[in-house]
């Protein structure tokens, strides 16, 4: 039997928009016309994400102190955050992003394999 190192799984964390988060480095983007696809490496999970500016604040989340910092970045705030802040909820739940560690600080999260 695997364990959840080996798999790259980790235990679920609920999403907090004020917490720092990263792409796991088991989960590749792939650009396409509608947005992006990921695909998860460990749990061989596949998502789409068909608005592009999710696909900017998913790349993004890597290099700010938090997931509300990327949404502002990105000039999403308020009342239009709502949709953002779900989307991220829901990638979180199925780890294709994960809590940064704050050993690396913003900006010094592990990088996701990126394919052309």
């Amino acid at each position: 039997m695997s364990t959840a190192a080996e798999t790259g799984r980790r235990e679920r964390v609920a999403f907090d928009s004020g917490q720092a988060w990263t792409v796991h480095p088991q989960v590749a983007i792939r650009p396409e016309p509608f947005g992006a696809l990921l695909y998860h490496f460990g749990t061989r999970k596949l998502s789409f994400l068909k608005n592009r500016v999710v696909v900017e604040v998913v790349r993004a989340l890597g290099d700010h102190p938090d997931a509300r910092s990327a949404l502002h970045a990105h000039g999403i705030e308020g009342e239009n955050a709502a949709p953002y802040l779900h989307a991220l909820s829901t990638l979180a739940d199925s780890s294709m992003i994960v809590p940064a560690d704050p050993r690396e600080g913003a900006g010094g999260a592990t990088q996701p394999r990126k394919e052309q």
